[in-house]
């Protein structure tokens, strides 16, 4: 389940981040000249559709050989989830596939979430959810809890990405789900990205709405 930034919208309150107050704290500009922003979100599209192809072209042992790797990193960077809420979230499209982490996080006494897009536009909610538990089919048919399982705030976001930069923006696919989502929560989770060193950009070219990650995950370790 993923998103990215183009599409800057209205970021739920209060904002989390000093840059989600005052734009220019973070030396990116709120008022983007509309032919660089339309500039930058058609670079993105065609950045998008390149990685993505990219991604779906790793072979399978290289593929199953990449997510352990990552899998053994996270764990080493979170480190114990006794107590705490981790989202994660339903791999789409040859994202890395992190299920033996989330049956690890349970059994360790931690709680899992996944992600909702309940509207266009709108944050996502993150519902509790432990490997068994039953699933419908939600936005791009991606498996989403039940609405009956509870709604909770992660202590730690595990978010998959398209692209990443050395500062840690991430291209996702396009919708800014996550950044308004993180935007909106009243206490900052510690986020992780986690991709393949094959996404990794120069720049994403960040706008004023972008929310960095705290360290974006690879096969090859932390990138940034």
């Amino acid at each position: 389940m993923s998103s990215s930034d183009e599409e800057p919208g209205s970021f739920a309150s209060p904002p989390c981040f000093m840059h989600e107050i005052d734009p220019a704290y973070s030396g990116l500009a709120a008022e983007t000249d509309p032919v660089q922003a339309e500039d930058v979100k058609r670079w993105r599209k065609a950045e998008r559709d390149r990685l993505i192809a990219a991604r779906m072209e790793v072979a399978p042992s290289s593929r199953q050989a990449y997510d352990a790797r990552i899998i053994e990193e996270l764990e080493r960077l979170i480190g114990s989830v006794r107590g705490k809420t981790v989202g994660v979230y339903s791999p789409f499209r040859g994202e890395p596939n992190l299920h033996p982490l989330l049956k690890k996080i349970t059994t360790d006494g931690g709680q899992c979430a996944l992600p909702v897009v309940i509207a266009r536009g709108k944050p996502l909610i993150y519902r509790a959810w432990s490997p068994g538990d039953p699933t419908v089919r939600g936005v791009w048919n991606i498996p989403v809890p039940e609405e009956t399982a509870a709604q909770v705030q992660p202590d730690i976001v595990i978010a998959p990405v398209v692209g990443y930069d050395p500062s840690g923006y991430r291209l996702g696919y396009g919708g800014g789900f996550y950044d308004r989502t993180l935007a909106g929560m009243a206490t900052r989770p510690r986020v992780f990205g986690v991709g393949y060193t094959l996404a990794a950009l120069p720049t994403i070219f960040p706008q004023w709405h972008d929310i960095p990650m705290d360290l974006v995950v690879t096969e090859n370790g932390p990138a940034v």
